[in-house]
């Protein structure tokens, strides 16, 4: 499940499992994935349920910005797939299926 809304990235474990069980009206205990962007889309955090405590995933890329999810007839957040979710994390944009603007290390 991806918020549609910004999240503030100091926000950890507590804060980002009631913006999926307040914002997203999901169990945050369920085992899904609740992914988070910040508002300039260059930060997500993933919450998820490891059977015995919550873990966080965070990244931020050297360059460029994630394709941030904000639709209208969704005000909370949206489900999506896990390919769609490994296109995302690896910057590519779900609607047109380019690559966006990334660092590249050259070694």
């Amino acid at each position: 499940f991806v918020s549609t809304q910004p999240a503030d990235m100091r926000r950890s474990f507590d804060g980002l499992a009631m913006m999926a069980r307040e914002g997203m009206r999901q169990d945050p205990l369920s085992g899904h994935l609740f992914v988070f962007f910040n508002r300039r889309g260059d930060r997500v955090k993933i919450l998820f349920w490891d059977h015995d405590g919550f873990a966080i995933f965070y990244k931020r890329p050297e360059a460029g910005t994630f394709q941030t999810l904000r639709t209208s007839n969704d005000p909370e957040g949206i489900e999506i797939e896990y390919g769609q979710l490994a296109k995302l994390l690896n910057g590519v944009d779900l609607n047109t299926g380019r690559r966006r603007r990334r660092y590249h290390h050259i070694a």
